[in-house]
This record gives C-alpha cells, sequence and structure tokens, in this order.
C-alpha cells in the first residue's frame, strides 16, 4: 500500500535540505549501521546460505524500478499459456544472507523497514546487502524466492507455489521506459504480458471491491527565491507492476491460510468520520464526489496528472492508517482477516530487503510449499512481530509526518501575511476555534486557530501567521 513520495532537488545547504539534516538529527535517524552488522554483511555478502536453491538463471527475468533503485526486490518473467498465464516472480532471498539471532539479525529487528525522507532514505539491511549481493541486479546470480502462480484466461489465480532457486535479471528497467515502449507499440512479449495480466488483474480488483490508489511522487523544486511543488502522475506500467505484487501477496496469504499458520497485512474498513473528513478535502479541492458515489469509484475517476486530484490522491492515504500485522495459528484466523483496500486475504511477501515481515512470511510460505513445519527462528520470533512491525509503522509515520510538515512550511514560508482560499476539514473536540484547513493552492493542509468557532465543511479565506522551517511549523487564521 502506498505512502506519501517526497523527493527534494538543490544543493546541499539550502534552507529545506538544512532543516531536513537537523530533522534527522532530531528524530535520532542514523543511515550507518554498528562495525560488527557491517562485518557480518560484508562476509555474508561473499558467502550466503545457497543450500536447497534449484537453478533458474535460463528464466528471461526483468526488474522495473524508478531508475536511480539499486535496492531491487522483485524481478518477474511472464508466459502466455494456452488456459491463461504464469507468473514467475522472483523476490529477494534475504534469509541466504541473515543469520538468525546474528547482528544483522539484530540490526534488523531494530530498524524494522527502511526510512524514506525527502532527501534520501536510511535502509533497513548495509547497502553491501541492499544494493549489492541481495539486490536482483542486472546480470547477476541471486538467491530468491521464485513464486509460479497460473493465472486463467481472466486474470484469476488457479495455482500458486514458491521454491528457493538461482536467479539471474536479464534488464533492469523503468515505469516509464516501459509505458512508452508500449505506448509506441515497439513493446516486446514480455511487456506486452505485463500489460494484459496488469489490465486484468485491475478488473478483478474491481470485481472484488478492492481499490489501488495511483499515489504521485511529489517533488519541492526551488523557484523564485522559494519552493514550488510538481507532481509526477504514475503511468499505468506502474499499476500493472503493482498488481503482479498484490497478486503475490494474495496468494502468499492463500497459501499460509490453507497450512494454518501465518501473519497477514489486515486493515479494517475506515471509520466514517475518516471518510467524512476526506469527503471535505475533496471540497476543499473542488473534487466532485456525489454523496451516493463509492470511495473506490471515485478514486478511480481521479486523473493523477491534475494537480487537484494529485493532491487529493495523497489525502487518501490516510484511511491507510489503520492497517496493521496479526499472526495465526492452528488456522484460526484473526478478525478481521481481510485487508479493506485488497478486499481480500493479503500479506507482505515481496520486499524482504526494505520491510522485515516480508522475509519471514516467506519462509512460512516456503515450509507450506514444501510441505514441512516452518523453521523454529521464525515459530520463535511470529508472536512478536505484529508488535514489532507496528513499531516500526509508527516511527516511519513520525518521520512522514514531520517531512510533510517540513515541506509544507518550506512551501509558504515565504508568504506571511497573505490570504488564501481554504476548506476547514476538521475541528478539535472540545475547542471549536481550532482546527485543521485544507489549502486550495499550494494544496497543504495546516492547523488554523479563531477567536471564535471554525465552520466545519465550511469554505474560508484565512491569513497565514507563521511558516516556520525549526521547528516546523504553519498555522493560519480566519482573514
Amino acid at each position: 500500500m502506498p505512502r506519501r513520495q517526497l523527493h527534494v532537488t538543490g544543493a546541499d545547504g539550502t534552507p529545506l535540505r538544512t532543516a531536513l539534516s537537523a530533522l534527522r538529527t532530531g528524530l535520532g535517524l542514523t543511515a550507518g549501521f554498528p562495525p560488527a552488522v557491517l562485518a557480518e554483511a560484508g562476509e555474508a555478502a561473499e558467502s550466503p546460505d545457497l543450500s536447497g536453491h534449484q537453478d533458474a538463471t535460463d528464466l528471461p527475468f526483468f526488474t522495473i524500478d524508478p531508475p536511480a533503485s539499486t535496492d531491487l526486490d522483485q524481478a518477474m518473467c511472464l508466459e502466455r499459456r494456452p488456459h491463461g498465464f504464469r507468473v514467475h516472480y522472483a523476490i529477494a532471498d534475504v534469509a541466504a544472507f541473515v543469520r538468525p539471532g546474528g547482528a544483522l539479525d539484530d540490526e534488523a529487528h531494530r530498524r524494522v523497514t527502511t526510512l524514506y525522507l525527502p532527501d534520501g532514505r536510511i535502509p533497513l539491511h548495509p547497502p553491501v546487502l541492499s544494493e549489492g549481493a541481495a539486490s536482483l541486479l542486472p546480470g547477476e546470480t541471486r538467491p530468491a524466492a521464485l513464486w509460479r502462480i497460473d493465472l486463467d484466461t481472466d486474470g484469476r489465480a488457479v495455482a500458486a507455489e514458491v521454491r528457493r532457486a538461482l536467479v539471474r535479471s536479464r534488464a533492469k528497467l523503468d515505469h516509464t521506459g516501459v509505458q512508452r515502449q508500449i505506448d509506441a507499440g515497439t513493446a516486446e512479449d514480455p511487456l506486452v504480458l505485463l500489460r494484459d495480466i496488469g489490465l486484468l488483474r485491475e478488473q478483478q480488483e474491481v470485481a472484488r471491491g478492492g481499490i489501488s490508489l495511483g499515489v504521485p511522487e511529489q517533488e519541492i523544486v526551488e523557484r523564485g527565491g522559494g519552493y514550488g511543488l510538481d507532481y509526477r502522475a504514475p503511468v499505468p506500467a506502474d499499476g500493472w507492476n503493482a498488481q503482479i505484487s498484490l497478486l503475490t501477496g494474495m496468494a502468499a496469504a492463500g497459501i499460509m491460510r490453507d497450512s494454518g499458520t501465518g501473519i497477514l497485512r489486515t486493515l479494517p474498513v475506515a471509520p466514517d468520520g475518516a471518510v467524512a473528513r476526506l469527503r471535505r478535502s475533496a471540497e476543499a479541492l473542488r473534487i466532485d464526489w456525489p454523496h451516493h458515489v463509492p470511495y473506490a469509484e471515485v478514486v478511480r475517476s481521479l486523473d493523477p496528472a491534475r494537480g487537484s486530484h494529485a493532491a487529493f490522491l495523497q489525502e487518501c492515504t490516510t484511511l491507510l492508517r489503520g492497517a496493521g500485522y496479526s499472526v495465526f495459528e492452528h488456522g484460526d484466523l484473526p478478525t478481521p482477516a481481510v485487508h479493506a483496500a485488497v478486499a481480500e486475504l493479503y500479506t507482505h511477501c515481496t520486499a524482504p530487503l526494505r520491510r522485515l515481515v516480508d522475509r519471514y512470511a516467506a519462509e512460512l510460505c516456503l515450509a507450506a510449499t514444501a510441505g514441512r513445519e516452518p523453521p523454529e527462528w521464525v515459530l520463535r520470533a511470529l508472536p512478536g512481530l505484529p508488535e514489532e512491525m507496528a513499531g516500526g509503522t509508527r516511527r516511519a509515520n513520525t518521520v512522514e509526518r514531520e517531512c510533510v510538515d517540513l515541506v509544507e512550511a518550506a512551501l509558504v514560508g515565504d508568504r506571511a501575511g497573505e490570504v488564501f482560499d481554504g476548506f476547514v476539514i476538521d475541528v478539535k473536540d472540545g475547542d471549536p476555534g481550532v482546527g485543521t484547513v485544507h489549502i486550495e493552492d499550494p494544496a497543504i493542509v495546516a492547523r488554523i486557530e479563531s477567536a471564535g468557532p471554525l465552520p466545519l465543511g465550511e469554505r474560508l479565506r484565512v491569513r497565514l501567521t507563521r511558516a516556520d522551517l525549526d521547528p516546523p511549523k504553519v498555522l493560519f487564521a480566519p482573514a
């Protein structure tokens, strides 16, 4: 499920980059690893555990990632078959490098996830692994958890299994380049298959009541002595690529359900209050959302290339905040068991270089497919994983929230005293003079304070009274 994607341009020493550096220090975020972890990672990179890995280097895999990415978790090979399709999906086998209970494993449990900031990331694993020996880089033989998922002619999964294998990616592609080839009619069969399968899986998603958010990337650029906001709208190939990952997560959840032991990614249906707040954001951005139209239908109607639609898609991520992880054993599924946005049983298993839980989900599925019990180290860690992941998610959410506050302060930092068109989307319980206002241009959400009650759900002309970078704070008042 998507998060906000913020990127900042410009050289070091600019006010925003300086503030981001201070934010890292203030939150205690360090990209470096302890010497013992680096030493163990270096040894693992030289001699991974390849026992039980079958040779699948004959399959012509390729990856699709942002151009600058080097931490490549996934590679695919797609086939057309007489009665449908076959998806070969290779996921980086992190367990081949991480010794349970070692320094590298302990550090991964401390970090839990890769953290993303506008000026770079803080990785879960040392780069010698995440961007080197464990990454599915082109031309390199790598250990992987290799999924084979068969689909019928309508794109429904009819069979799935996973095994350990050695794979070799033939090419590193990016979404824009893939889309350009498909649109020009020059794409070779593997990319045509990605389109065909992706479209079928999107139809399956609609049929089961699921929804995918095509959240645009936000780029903060220096402009006229201040900062401006540009959006990179996702292309259809982004969605098709994501559908392969979602397909695998659902297949993995099904295997764990059938085996009786697993860990699911769950999301309850969004509460009415959260949906009502989102409706007010839609009205603030002048997006038509009739009361009889479901949320999913509105999202599918949006054009992420339009600024107001892109901003609304960013706000839609607030409905994912209730997501969590649930362990089950002896076949007793948790409540809720389904991920509301996926509209099916689902688990995280396709990004082990960037997320701790995926390594464990892979081991559970590998064991179930082989008809054996999961490794003891997996069963020992399983009960504590939901709380570990919750802690890591809280930290990631804090980083995201602080970065958003900082970026929004930078966007209006030189405009104190100016008047903006806003819409009151929240009012604080017990204090109707304090609330949240959604500004139309630039599309930011900030605190508003008033001497009297704020008009919830109404348009309001507001004046910017404060916009500081250190600490980040934006404050409005009625004009």
